[in-house]
């Protein structure tokens, strides 16, 4: 595992190799995401967030997995075009990442290492709507389900993971934001 998140190898969306340095000193937003999900609309109000914290010193990235029943089944080109005609995404996006079991990715291995624990804020409604849905929840600290969102600090700590079911607009991650933004 890399010294720091900073680090971590990661390619962009268009397939450029980096890592997050670049964002070093702001804080982040942290969300595997999916095309073909019913969470899926929560683009949008990921896209509000950007909108709204950006200028701040606040990041969304992006980063596409297929981990989920097969949500995300697109190539990097396909899930641009969806993210950018459907929800006019500017955050930035990465390539496709696997998220649980041996093929996750390093910077998924060190932000659950950080932080084990999903905060299932909302109850149990979500692990038991997985569970009908044919999920398998195989390890506790593996990530529940798309749109989980790990919240990175100014100095590349995680300080908090939601729930999937956690909107971006929920006062719960917004509060966390504003609390990481005026350290």
């Amino acid at each position: 595992m890399a010294e720091n998140i900073y680090e971590i190898p990661v390619k962009t969306i268009d397939g450029k190799k980096t890592n997050l340095g670049e964002f070093k000193g702001e804080v982040l937003l942290v969300v595997n995401v999916a095309s073909k999900c019913g969470l899926t609309p929560q683009y949008e109000s990921l896209q509000k967030l950007y909108d709204e914290y950006h200028d701040k010193g606040f990041e969304v990235l992006g980063f596409p997995s297929n981990d989920f029943m097969g949500q995300e089944p697109g190539t990097e080109d396909e899930i641009k075009d969806f993210c950018s005609t459907k929800f006019n995404v500017q955050f930035p996006m990465f390539s496709k990442v696997g998220i649980n079991g041996e093929n996750r990715h390093p910077l998924y291995a060190n932000m659950i290492e950080s932080h084990p624990q999903t905060d299932v804020v909302n109850g149990n409604d979500l692990l038991d709507g997985l569970i009908k849905f044919g999920h398998k929840h195989l390890d506790e600290t593996d990530v529940l389900w798309n749109f989980e969102k790990f919240l990175i600090s100014k100095n590349g700590e995680v300080v908090a993971r939601f729930a999937p079911d956690v909107t971006a607009e929920d006062e719960r991650l917004t509060s966390k934001i504003d609390a990481e933004l005026a350290k």
